[in-house]
């Protein structure tokens, strides 16, 4: 095998111990023999067994790397000769020499023998890769294709109506921004006669990345301010809204929704639209919507004449939406150079489609979390970037890895309950936290290591003492930390790029969304699915559901002469479902302390003691009946009313 066939000589040459090569710590293990399971799929190829088949019930019972180390819980022995290690960093490093970026997996303490079991699961990966490129239905649960790659290659595109869609959508977002920034389109009642601020509405991939990349490429002085509104708790939106102030009637709000019905969209959508009209503004003068066309949010906006409307594309998901009009309209608006980034997508995408191993980081990248993981999930990635710009990347990959990855069946519907959990903050801050930990504690994870070599602009550094500056101390952190890891047997990659700039922010974007399809291939999922999020909507409707039940009971309980408290057990009967007694006691828990007109009486640490009445009751005969319809518009507090305080303890 060309592409690890250095490194491979290099280890069979080498002495166990001594001078040179990498030294092969397995001789001490028992000789293991290969097996099959009954359809072959990437993992198949490197399960082991000793002399006895693991039990048909655990499917993950000895994986390549468990068997020849031993050490699947971070008990083995990594090579600390520094020769050999020096050796091994020069053999595995990568370079993009455009970039700026290197890939050093050299701490990672993968085999040839792993490696060469993987060649061929890696060449059906880059095969069904290189299919996805192709227009492929690479998301089989829902029928789509996956299209991100298109993004900043439109060329790429299986169709000319698809080149078409993302050439003109980003001329529009060029031409869009150029109008905002030079003032053409204007907010009717600013005072400083253009738009100053940028409200962001949006929550997951409509999210995330947007925040990473203005927390990594944002100007100190943008044309634009960001802020963004990604969740609906309620006192951060009044938060965002109030630091607004009376820039409110300058500011740009971008509502973000690939379906246009996110319940947390919406709900910001609708909070920030009761904030304009409480200060005499009208939301569409300023209003942006990015969602699929025709949906309830495209709708809205064109019935409502919003300002503009941009696409989201079915064969996108949020979670690589940031090369779409999701990340690289809020982006331009801030003065970001969304060409470069576009351009730094690409040729990291031209890079990872090679299927030389050592020439490819993104199939580097897969391999060493398959190693380090076992194949299983069975530790954590810890990401640690060396630069206060890239605080947020952590949160980034949190999503775009453990979103793709997590999932309970693999592509054949066996249960694996796959995936690879991603947390991090930035160093040399973690320095002080938990690094602690993860020198001497619990060894559950791996770490990727983000370096970047410019400290700061040419011309603006200076010593803080002989031959030494600030940015020689977090190099020294950055690099002590790892050897102090290793060491102890913590297992690191060191992902490093020259500066941070809008070409090296696209090509890191590009490097993990293409590592984690390549490594959701060797695992046999989909990485381009969630159903574990459409079910946590689903239970959040029922939720509510069940909310608007309860107030059903209690108005009719409560227009009684006298009213009628109830204690939980009468509610859970009377709404037909006593299965669900604590979520009620729950519902009323959060109800009574927001002063929704709802009387609790009892202790609160005692459910049983409760009874609950409302302090109005609402007539209506509809709401009587309980007809569905009138429980959705004809809450008891759809309505101002008076509210009276709880006197729940």
């Amino acid at each position: 095998m060309s592409s690890i066939s250095g490194a491979a000589a290099a280890a069979a040459a080498a002495p166990t111990s001594g001078a040179c090569g990498l030294r092969l710590r397995r001789d001490h293990l028992p000789r293991y023999s290969y097996f099959r399971l009954a359809r072959t799929n990437p993992i198949t190829d490197v399960f082991l067994s000793r002399s006895y088949a693991p039990s048909s019930s655990s499917p993950r019972s000895l994986t390549s790397k468990q068997s020849e180390s031993g050490h699947a819980h971070g008990h083995g022995e990594l090579d600390k000769d520094p020769i050999r290690l020096w050796n091994r960093y020069v053999e595995w490093l990568y370079q993009h020499k455009q970039l700026g970026l290197f890939v050093d997996v050299s701490r990672i303490g993968f085999t040839e023998g792993f490696l060469r079991r993987m060649e061929a699961p890696m060449q059906r990966a880059f095969e069904a890769m290189r299919e996805l490129e192709k227009g492929a239905i690479a998301n089989p649960d829902e029928g789509r294709m996956v299209g991100h790659y298109w993004l900043r290659s439109p060329a790429l595109a299986p169709n000319s109506f698809l080149r078409e869609k993302i050439e003109t959508t980003l001329e529009r977002i060029i031409a869009f921004t150029n109008d905002v920034i030079s003032a053409k389109i204007r907010p009717p009642s600013s005072p400083a006669g253009r738009f100053t601020q940028i409200l962001s509405i949006g929550i997951g991939g409509s999210s995330l990345g947007p925040q990473f990349v203005a927390e990594a490429l944002a100007p100190d002085n943008p044309p634009l301010m960001i802020r963004f509104i990604d969740n609906t708790d309620p006192a951060g939106i009044d938060h965002q809204i109030a630091q607004l102030g009376p820039e409110l009637a300058s500011t740009l709000v971008i509502v973000i929704s690939k379906s246009g019905g996110t319940p947390e969209t919406r709900n910001g959508l609708l909070e920030v639209q009761k904030a304009f009209r409480d200060a005499g503004l009208e939301f569409s003068k300023q209003g942006v919507a990015i969602t699929q066309e025709n949906s309830l949010l495209d709708n809205t906006a064109r019935i409502e004449g919003w300002l503009a409307r941009f696409p989201m594309f079915d064969w996108v998901g949020g979670r690589t939406s940031e090369m779409s009009a999701v990340g690289l309209l809020p982006a331009a608006l801030q003065g970001i150079d969304i060409k470069e980034m576009l351009v730094g997508a690409a040729q990291m995408d031209e890079e990872t489609r090679n299927t030389e191993i050592k020439e490819n980081p993104a199939a580097l990248l897969a391999l060493c979390w398959y190693w380090a993981s076992d194949g299983i999930g069975s530790k954590d990635m810890v990401v640690l970037p060396y630069k206060d710009s890239l605080l947020l990347l952590s949160r980034y990959l949190q999503q775009l890895v453990m979103e793709s990855l997590g999932k309970e069946f693999d592509l054949d519907g066996n249960r694996v309950n796959q995936g690879l959990t991603v947390y991090g903050n930035k160093g040399s801050t973690d320095q002080h936290a938990y690094i602690q930990q993860l020198r001497e504690g619990v060894h559950n994870f791996f770490v990727t290591f983000i370096e970047v070599l410019r400290d700061r602009p040419p011309g603006h550094e200076w010593e803080l003492e002989p031959s030494v500056t600030c940015g020689d101390y977090l190099f020294g952190m950055l690099h002590g930390t790892r050897s102090a890891l290793y060491a102890n047997d913590r297992e690191s990659i060191t992902v490093t790029v020259q500066e941070v700039n809008p070409r090296a922010v696209g090509a890191l974007v590009a490097l993990y969304e293409r590592a984690v399809g390549l490594y959701a291939y060797l695992i046999n999922i989909n990485a381009y699915h969630q159903p574990g999020v459409e079910a946590g909507k689903k239970a959040a409707g029922e939720v509510l559901a069940l909310q608007k039940r309860i107030l059903l009971v209690l108005n009719e309980a409560s227009c009684k002469d006298p009213v009628e408290p109830l204690t939980l057990d009468q509610i859970a009967d009377r709404c037909h479902c006593p299965e669900e007694i604590e979520m009620i006691y729950k519902i009323i828990q959060h109800m009574a302390a927001n002063d929704r007109a709802l009387i609790a009486e009892g202790n609160c640490g005692s459910p049983r003691s409760i009874k609950v009445y409302l302090g109005e009751c609402d007539v209506d005969d509809d709401m009587v009946r309980g007809t569905e319809l009138n429980i959705i518009n004809s809450c008891p507090f759809g309505s101002p009313r008076v509210m009276k305080p709880s006197t729940m303890d």
